[in-house]
């Protein structure tokens, strides 16, 4: 069974509300809704806000600790680096992007986010 890519990724991102692609670091693929980033693509990594804090994200950390890391520079935040085709199941994966949209959407402005899809 095929694994779940970067290119598999990407697209599940930009199926999200106001998601855009943006490569604000030449070679550094990110998603993002208004002017924030929710998702950066790496070729065999996904790096996601995966809680409102450090505590909640260092819970992935502990149930998959060879395939999640903490992100440098932005993981006191609540930011962590999962490895693609590793332990940490494609639907989860896919879980965990739309945790790290919707606590982004949260962030924004209410005259930023994007309208609800029906």
């Amino acid at each position: 069974m095929a694994r779940l890519g970067p290119d598999e990724v990407l697209e599940h991102c930009l199926g999200k509300p106001g998601a855009w692609q943006d490569e604000p670091w030449e070679g550094d693929v990110v998603a993002k809704v208004s002017e924030k980033i929710f998702a950066f693509l790496g070729a065999d990594t996904v790096g996601m806000k995966c809680g409102a804090n450090r505590d909640e994200a260092d819970e992935l950390i502990g149930t998959y600790p060879d395939d999640v890391t903490v992100m440098p520079y932005i993981g006191r935040s609540g930011w962590n680096t999962v490895r693609l085709g590793g332990a940490v199941p494609d639907d989860e994966i896919l879980e965990l992007v739309d945790t790290s949209y919707a606590i982004v959407v949260s962030k924004l402005p209410k005259s930023r986010r994007p309208p609800a899809q029906t």
